[in-house]
């Protein structure tokens, strides 16, 4: 736990500022009402890359740097830190080599190659994954950045809350998704750092309900299936995400699809903003327990905005 300092997220904030969006708060007067609680949202969907991501892959990626040679980095990503690790390395002239389940978005895997990442597929199991990046990392001399289970990226994560804390007074509650636990353990750290009684909540699809169990199970869970349409949302915590979240989070939420697609819908509907599933679990979240959040202020992190528009759930 001695990276993860008040000093430390400052420190990683600063660094990472010329390479970052401060992406803007908004609020919704009709999702007020219908929640009950002041709802404000940090619409990380308007970052370069699309998605709060930009910040851990751009800290992790000048941390590489600094240490010395930096033949390239390594990731695998279903979506949203390929772009975002792609878009940090273009930033720094270093090449990205990026592995991607064949069955990742073609949008997302558009993008990659727009930023400059260079694409390799994988069949879609952990396993494959791990296996191609390690084989890159010894043909290239990589070095590899693991999309959420890594300190550094943990720390630029939580800069999104850490920003919506400088901005906004005296939040309850801040809501954000959780599948491999970097944004839900930077959120953490963060409102415990600097935001007084404010409570750091995640938010996760049943049907991949693996950080909820884990937090009652003490050990990290996997899922027997990956059957959700939040498709960023599908990863398990990991050895230094999970400590964390231990140590932080005392709860998580969990929404159905159903749900998740009807918060997707008044998002856009209501809010004007493209905003993907996985974003809108948080929404869908605070939906779900009104009794929790009448009455409170409470910050909503929009992940990301990135979607395949001809495979919306709503049309």
């Amino acid at each position: 736990m001695s990276s993860y300092t008040p000093e430390a997220l400052r420190e990683c904030h600063s660094k990472i500022q010329p390479y970052i969006h401060k992406t803007p708060v908004l609020t919704s007067h009709l999702l007020n009402e219908r929640t009950g609680a002041t709802l404000f949202f940090k619409c990380e969907n308007f970052q370069r890359g699309g998605s709060y991501k930009m910040r851990g892959a751009t800290h992790a990626t000048l941390l590489k740097k600094e240490e010395g040679h930096l033949p390239g980095v390594v990731t695998h990503s279903s979506g949203n830190f390929a772009q975002a690790l792609s878009l940090a390395a273009q930033s720094l002239n270093i090449p990205a080599y990026i592995v991607m389940p064949k069955n990742a978005p073609g949008v997302k895997k558009r993008a990659v190659d727009q930023y400059g990442g260079s694409v390799f597929e994988c069949e879609p199991t952990l396993e494959a994954r791990e296996a191609e990046a390690e084989r890159i990392g010894k043909e290239t001399g990589a070095i590899f950045i693991h999309p959420s289970n890594d300190p550094m990226v943990m720390l630029g994560q939580g800069t999104a809350a850490l920003e919506l804390l400088e901005e906004v007074e005296t939040l309850d509650h801040i809501v954000v998704p959780v599948g491999g636990g970097g944004l839900l353990g930077g959120t953490a750290l963060a409102t415990a750092f600097f935001g007084g009684p404010c409570e750091a909540i995640g938010a996760e699809p049943l049907a991949v309900d693996d950080a909820y169990r884990s937090l009652q199970a003490g050990r990290i869970m996997g899922n027997e299936s990956t059957d959700t349409i939040a498709d960023g949302l599908k990863t398990v915590l990991g050895s230094y995400t999970f400590p964390v979240i231990q140590q932080y989070v005392r709860t998580i939420l969990r929404v159905t699809e159903g749900e998740i697609i009807q918060a997707m819908h008044l998002i856009w509907e209501r809010m004007k903003i493209v905003v993907e599933p996985s974003s809108a679990v948080a929404l869908a979240a605070v939906f779900k327990d009104p009794v929790r959040f009448k009455g409170k202020r409470v910050g909503i992190v929009i992940s990301g905005g990135n979607v395949d528009l001809a495979n919306l759930p709503f049309t």
